[in-house]
């Protein structure tokens, strides 16, 4: 067996790139951007004012002042006269600020009298004028690769792209494997269960940018399995779900080996999750995932998730944890990294009393992974743990 972090190693060994296309912003949302985004235009393009009030030619302003109003400003109408000294121009917030003036005095701050208006309370320090380029110049740039929020999206909207070039999206084929099975809405015999680990597997690899293809399942027997892994090709990456292990009906190794699968390896030392494979075959990387449908969700966060981000031109990097403490007692853990089940609110966790992982239900009850070290000592309540968000 080889640890975590040794096959997440090999398993971004074999995360080739997808490739790129062009996309129109509305669908960028999600994507990873795969080259740099330079405005073409500043932002804003003019000084603005940032509130309602008056722009007048002048920082210095007393109580008692006044000025003359000679016309008006709002957003998408400026004012082009000259402004002169004594008088004012009444603005509105995000509109342009009139040329020569240099403060804008708050409405709260002022008194209307006819076409007048007098300075009513003490101004404070603040001019009230955002200047151009404020928020970004022409030529400033957004990095790639980058995986684009929203907010990321109005911004290159801002910038004046209506396209972008991203990575593209990483198709994913998913084999679940086994006599036992029968997809949701077939009717079981007497000695067949639902396939649900396809089903999560693709909601994952949807919510992370990808394109899954949920394949019919694969029967023990060869000829079975030869029929899906054909369905399977051009994929990126094809994830098979149970099969990977030593028993007489566990075909997936040897099937793929007889179509020329260059195996990375076989068994990783984690629980849940220990029959784990990894390798090459006709061009799409494969991943071998546990049957137990907590082991295969939980390996699918941990190898299948980082695969897939590093196919799209992100940094090749094991899932991100964060340290939490722990709301109750925890035994001795075994020689294996173990993943457990927990809920965590705020900076504390605590561990589900049952880590079966034949039971989805306590996996679909927590919202992170307490992650434990090899022979890690039995902990206590006000340990500090490393915690995998889920």
């Amino acid at each position: 067996m080889i640890s975590v972090d040794e096959a997440l190693g090999h398993v971004f060994a074999l995360a080739q790139p997808v490739g790129t296309e062009t996309v129109p912003l509305r669908q960028a949302a999600g994507r990873v951007l795969a080259k740099p985004v330079v405005a073409s235009r500043a932002h804003p393009p003019f000084a603005t004012s940032t509130m309602d009030g008056y722009a007048i030619a002048t920082e210095s302003v007393r109580i008692h002042d006044t000025f003359q109003v000679i016309g008006e400003a709002a957003a998408g109408h400026r004012f082009d006269g000259d402004v002169a000294a004594g008088q004012a121009v009444r603005i509105f917030t995000g509109a342009p600020i009139p040329p020569g003036t240099m403060r804008v005095v708050i409405q709260e701050d002022t008194r209307h009298i006819g076409s007048r208006i007098s300075i009513s309370s003490d101004p404070n320090s603040s001019l009230y004028i955002r200047p151009d380029g404020a928020d970004f110049k022409v030529g400033s740039m957004i990095a790639a690769p980058r995986l684009l929020s929203p907010s990321d999206v109005a911004l290159i909207a801002s910038m004046n792209q209506v396209e972008i070039l991203v990575s593209r999206k990483p198709v994913v084929a998913l084999i679940a494997t086994g006599d036992e099975l029968v997809m949701p809405g077939e009717a079981p015999g007497a000695d067949q269960i639902i396939a649900s680990n396809a089903l999560g597997l693709a909601a994952m690899v949807e919510a992370a940018g990808g394109i899954a293809r949920v394949l019919p399942i694969a029967r023990d027997k060869v000829g079975s399995l030869q029929g899906v892994f054909d369905l399977a090709k051009g994929a990126d990456l094809v994830v098979t779900i149970g099969g990977a292990s030593v028993g007489d009906h566990d075909l997936v190794g040897q099937v793929a080996e007889m179509r020329g699968m260059e195996r990375a390896f076989y068994k990783v030392a984690m629980r849940p999750g220990k029959p784990l494979m990894a390798g090459q075959l006709e061009g799409s990387a494969i991943l071998g995932l546990p049957g137990n449908p907590v082991s295969s969700i939980i390996c699918g966060r941990i190898f299948m998730l980082p695969m897939m981000a590093a196919m799209q031109g992100l940094p090749a990097k094991a899932p991100e944890r964060m340290t939490a403490i722990l709301g109750a007692a925890i035994c001795r853990n075994g020689p294996r990294e173990h993943y457990m089940r927990a809920r965590r609110s705020g900076d504390r966790v605590v561990v589900a009393d049952c880590q079966d992982s034949g039971l989805l239900s306590v996996l679909a009850d927590a919202n992170a992974l307490v992650v434990r070290p090899p022979n890690d000592p039995a902990k206590t309540a006000g340990d500090v743990v490393d915690v995998l968000d889920l």
